[in-house]
């Protein structure tokens, strides 16, 4: 392999984790945006969240994820955006969608370090860590709200294999996550069922 194919795999490396965190996002953003306004109220398979509460949530991550982008302390934002209408997701959403473009619009982001809730970790596996929350909670609104998005198998493959490596087979005591679930399923399901949902 010559220098320029070599430097052209490179740069495809580097656009991997930030273009898998985008497309998790944007999947997660259609699936807010189709949820009817009698179905907020209801419950979700992330027991801790309503349809609303989880739509807060996902908006609250949009802003911790970009203000790690920029080097601040995630940590000082809340976990739920609990302050908006339900005609103000949309706006919401796209604001904070675009505050993430902002914040990690160069490459070089993959390799600094990053405070996470948990931990310090490089951009790169922020990336991962975050593309797999928006894709397990994505499930969730799904079917929260009865739809059925449309999955890409190399972001769930990413996503279930952060998850492995992150989520113990054991007790899971302390962690935001139930006891894994045996699923000899989809893909889809059996990354849910190791974050302890019921597929």
């Amino acid at each position: 392999m010559d220098r320029a194919s070599r430097s052209r795999r490179a740069v495809r490396r580097h656009r991997r984790p930030r273009q898998h965190l985008r497309t998790a996002i944007a999947l997660a953003g259609r699936t807010v945006a189709a949820v009817r306004p009698e179905q907020f109220d209801g419950p979700t398979p992330c027991t801790e969240f309503t349809v609303r509460r989880l739509a807060g949530h996902l908006v609250a991550v949009l802003r911790r994820i970009a203000l790690a982008g920029r080097g601040g302390d995630v940590m000082s934002l809340p976990t739920i955006a609990d302050d908006l209408a339900d005609t103000e997701w949309q706006e919401a959403w796209d604001a904070a969608v675009r505050e993430v473009e902002a914040a990690w619009a160069e490459p070089a982001i993959l390799g600094r370090t990053l405070t996470l809730p948990f931990g310090s970790l490089p951009g790169a596996a922020a990336a991962a860590v975050w593309t797999s929350e928006f894709t397990v909670h994505t499930w969730d609104m799904a079917t929260a709200t009865g739809q059925l998005p449309d999955w890409e198998p190399e972001l769930v493959a990413i996503s279930y294999a952060a998850m492995r490596r992150g989520l113990p087979t054991g007790p899971r005591d302390g962690a935001p996550f139930g006891a894994a679930v045996d699923a000899d399923a989809p893909a889809i399901d059996r990354l849910v069922a190791w974050c302890g949902r019921k597929p």
